[in-house]
């Protein structure tokens, strides 16, 4: 069972986005994970369990769905505001932002894929299309087109492409479903999602939640079929060959993904993925297809690729979690807005989500971390008594001192669960752990101490130095080698695999002198 969901269903957890609501225990949102607890009626409990059920499911991005946001420089020139399909890709934009986490803007790599679109639109089968292409702020690989023209490349994408003809493919064919008119197609396929739809609307209203909520559960219902992804996969092929770029590119990205996918599904497991990586399967056959394709403009080797140009537009681009979201590096999560830093025990692996951090282990053992705003007047016992843990035993509450911070724990149990909660507060600022475990498994004390003892408050200067992960783009000398490359990779796992799947290289691959690679890194 996916514990996670299991957390919201059980503990009734209501999303709050983007906004900042106080209960009558005086308990603000907390911006960054954007949600609470809230005790609410068993009627609710039921309706909220069966949206995060839908949620779950469309928590692995959609085949095709390259989301985007807003950027006024491309929009200006490229969207057709007479286009009748561009108001319905206008009504979904900004849900997709939400969800997305807004624009990415980086001036370079606006410039890139605006040079790249020219091209391709120039010798697309509707060349008076307009469209209006957007980077997403999440670090997912994933592309989203909706009617109208608008195309989504996520900067997680931008980040595991090689070069410009490799950006030009994954664009192409996202253009070709626009004209293709299977964005159009694929709408009505949503006006079969009314029960979905009603649940969402009945468990949160008309809230920016609710809209978002329902934006990700069209996703999830709006794939496009294997034969579109087939027939735009050709149409983009020739669309690339066309322009100068390098045609067998397509083929040569999908085997790209593939290969990141495998990477992470080994760290994370299934439930990791979560993106095109795992909605838009690289097949074999598929890959095989796509280099039928490309042999019509020539053997490999014809075409433009561009490398330098692609790495320069994207050099110093954003990689994984930003800083409103917090760092993981290694088992260890950092948040410097909070001013916390709590480690993960050996065998978890952690998850940072929009709303919450969930750190996943062996034998169903989970813990759930978000933070909140309490007033300080506020007992901590009475919060845990407030009715947003349900099964609580009253009995079991206690108050303590954790690493120099007031704190409460508490037991609960609900069907064959048990559950360790602990609050700790720091001035006005809530931090809220839920370990989670099957009935049977005695571990669960020692486990949640492990996470919550592990907690301490940030100096200044370590908050200081705190840095997201960039890509940096290097020029390998002549005592350069794998080894000395992926050594100056910080922040990410398996550095060998990933530096070799971010620049392509192959096995038995040697770096080469005056050759430039990406690498991982939060120095400059």
């Amino acid at each position: 069972m996916n514990l996670l969901l299991f957390f919201l269903a059980r503990i009734r957890l209501r999303i709050s986005v983007l906004t900042f609501k106080t209960d009558q225990f005086g308990i603000s949102r907390n911006k960054r994970f954007r949600g609470s607890f809230a005790h609410q009626s068993n009627g609710w409990a039921r309706r909220i369990g069966a949206l995060f059920i839908l949620l779950a499911a469309s928590s692995g991005l959609t085949a095709c769905v390259y989301d985007g946001s807003d950027s006024s420089s491309l929009r200006s020139s490229w969207v057709r505001p007479d286009d009748p399909q561009e108001k319905l890709g206008a009504k979904e934009h900004p849900l997709v932002l939400a969800k997305y986490g807004g624009e990415y803007s980086d001036k370079n790599a606006e410039t890139l894929l605006a040079l790249i679109v020219g091209r391709l639109v120039s010798v697309s089968q509707d060349p008076s299309r307009i469209y209006k292409i957007t980077v997403l702020n999440s670090p997912k690989i994933n592309a989203f087109a909706l009617p109208g023209g608008y195309l989504y490349v996520t900067r997680g994408l931008l980040a595991l492409a090689n070069d410009s003809s490799e950006l030009a493919a994954v664009i192409a064919h996202e253009m070709a479903h626009v004209f293709s008119n299977h964005a159009i197609l694929r709408r009505e396929k949503i006006s079969h999602s009314a029960l979905g739809k009603d649940v969402v609307e009945g468990a949160l209203g008309g809230s920016r939640a609710g809209k978002i909520a329902l934006a990700a559960n069209k996703i999830r219902l709006s794939e496009f079929s294997k034969d579109q992804e087939l027939q735009a996969d050709a149409i983009s092929i020739r669309m690339i060959g066309r322009a100068g770029f390098d045609p067998f590119s397509a083929g040569r990205f999908l085997e790209t993904m593939n290969k990141f996918r495998q990477l992470k599904s080994k760290k994370a497991g299934k439930s990791g993925i979560g993106t095109f990586l795992s909605s838009h399967p690289t097949t074999p056959a598929r890959v095989l297809l796509a280099k039928r394709h490309a042999r019509f403009f020539g053997a490999p080797g014809v075409g433009e690729r561009s490398r330098e140009r692609y790495l320069e537009g994207i050099s110093g681009l954003l990689y994984g979690d930003t800083a409103d979201e917090g760092f993981v590096r290694g088992q260890v999560f950092t948040h410097a807005g909070l001013g916390i830093s709590f480690r993960a025990p050996k065998g978890f692996t952690i998850h940072n989500q929009p709303h919450a951090v969930t750190l996943t282990g062996p034998s169903d053992v989970a813990t759930r971390f978000d933070a909140a705003v309490l007033s300080p007047t506020k007992s901590l016992t009475k919060y845990l008594k407030s009715g947003w843990i349900n099964g609580l035993i009253n009995e079991t509450i206690r108050e303590e001192t954790l690493n120099g911070l007031p704190s409460a724990t508490a037991l609960a149990a609900a069907d064959g669960w048990r559950f360790r909660v602990l609050v700790i507060r720091n001035g006005g600022q809530l931090y809220r752990f839920i370990t989670a475990a099957p009935q049977s498994n005695l571990q669960i004390q020692a486990i949640s101490k492990q996470v919550t003892g592990s907690l301490r408050v940030l100096s200044e200067k370590e908050i200081a130095a705190l840095s997201p992960l960039r890509i940096k783009i290097v020029t390998a000398g002549n005592r350069d080698t794998l080894g000395s490359l992926t050594r100056r990779m910080r922040g990410v796992g398996n550095r060998v695999k990933l530096f070799k799947i971010l620049n392509s290289l192959g096995p038995g691959a040697r770096v080469r002198s005056g050759q430039q690679y990406k690498i991982i890194t939060d120095r400059s």
